[in-house]
């Protein structure tokens, strides 16, 4: 199968021997990243630093002032990666890595956007309680909408960089899930249904949302707080016979709200989601055009989840973009999941449709590469046409040697 992994411009930027080292492990594809969260990255191999950090959201060119309507959200660019490329470090790295017989893709986070959220706090989506998730913009907001398709159109689409196609990451729903700096949140474990109910918004825009669809918001409110009562005691959402995984988790949302309640939410959250996906995807095409462009989304094929793999209806987002990139668990442990993951979508795949398996191989992460061709032959049996591996940047020594013996390994 055809490998891409991700990397950061900074693991190429200022290392020249970053474009070869890459393009020897095995891997045709780099997915580039050109719009990004905030972050501290590792930088294990690179001649000039060992830690990169990003202080917050920004796009790794310069973006374009005539796009962004002033006092609207908007994009900031970045100060972390010196580059002197005229189109900043996506440039530069994207040319590097095009030279050394990569095909690149940019890498785009949408709907993850801590500084959108400080900058424009009635963004945020806000939770049953009140609370507000500055790193999660509503995107059943216009505002929200209008600005994630741009920044899609203007990331994605690097003109004079080769860059073949992109891989759009948090284009549905976020929520209660982030990795939040110094986050302390662990001390009270939520399971899935629990996150699904931590997650939903009640801003005005979703409050008026519900009601237009018959609901009464402020019952909804209560019904999600007392839902989540037993779980703050330490107890379950629900027993377990309702069973895990994807489906187990929307049975018991469904139970703790009521089937219909729960359709309610659903249809909202759906078509809020839904709305966004095709509103990008062809925001990303036309700006490409005439040219040939792949776009991906990365996404869960359950609905109501909320996070970097948007919940999608597989069947409605493989009708417009050209796949999906799917989190796949490693090692023998994982395997069930991924087919959990995969096989929703592959029962809609078909002739020209991506569904890559996005593979952890940083040790460290908890990932499995050593296991990698196995991995990928069970990735390959669920539907899987190429693999995403995460993240080649990030990744020790041992474990890139580990890739690069697993890719060669593939049939």
């Amino acid at each position: 199968m055809r490998a891409g992994a991700f990397v950061y411009p900074w693991d190429v930027i200022g290392d020249p021997a970053a474009p070869e080292r890459l393009a020897a492990l095995g891997i045709q594809q780099v997915t580039l990243a050109a719009a990004y969260h905030s972050t501290r990255a590792l930088t294990p191999r690179h001649p000039r630093h060992r830690i990169v950090t990003a202080r917050h959201s920004a796009v790794l060119y310069p973006p374009d002032p005539a796009r962004w309507p002033p006092g609207a959200p908007h994009p900031h660019p970045q100060d972390w990666v010196d580059s002197d490329d005229p189109g900043g470090p996506y440039a530069e790295a994207a040319r590097a890595l095009t030279e050394a017989g990569l095909e690149v893709h940019s890498w785009v986070v949408l709907a993850h956007n801590s500084r959108l959220g400080e900058e424009f706090p009635h963004t945020s989506v806000r939770n049953a309680y009140g609370d507000r998730y500055p790193w999660a913009p509503c995107i059943a907001r216009p505002e929200v909408r209008a600005y994630a398709v741009a920044l899609a159109a203007e990331a994605a689409v690097r003109p004079g960089t080769g860059t073949r196609g992109t891989e759009l990451e948090s284009c549905g729903w976020y929520g209660f899930a982030h990795l939040h700096a110094h986050d302390k949140i662990g001390g009270v474990p939520l399971d899935g249904a629990a996150t699904a109910l931590m997650s939903l918004c009640f801003c005005d825009v979703c409050e008026e949302g519900y009601a237009a669809l018959g609901g009464d918001p402020e019952r909804l409110r209560a019904e999600v707080v007392r839902a989540l009562e037993p779980v703050w005691r330490g107890e379950r959402t629900a027993p377990p016979d309702r069973g895990s995984g994807r489906a187990g988790e929307w049975a018991a949302v469904e139970e703790l709200l009521g089937a219909r309640t729960a359709a309610l939410v659903a249809q909202w959250r759906e078509a809020a989601a839904g709305r966004l996906q095709h509103e990008a995807v062809a925001a990303v095409r036309q700006q490409a055009a005439p040219d040939p462009f792949r776009v991906l989304l990365h996404a869960d094929p359950a609905p109501h989840r909320a996070g970097a793999n948007a919940g999608t209806r597989p069947a409605d987002v493989l009708g417009h973009a050209d796949g999906v990139v799917v989190p796949c668990p490693g090692g023998p442990e994982g395997r069930g999941a991924r087919g959990d993951a995969l096989g929703p979508f592959a029962a809609h795949g078909g002739p020209g449709v991506t569904l890559a398996a996005n593979l952890t191989v940083v040790s460290g992460m908890g990932g499995s590469p050593h296991t990698l061709a196995d991995d990928a032959a069970h990735a390959q049996a669920l539907g899987a046409t190429e693999l995403r591996l995460y993240h080649a940047g990030l990744a020790s020594d041992q474990d890139l040697a580990a890739v690069t013996a697993g890719l060669a390994r593939q049939p």
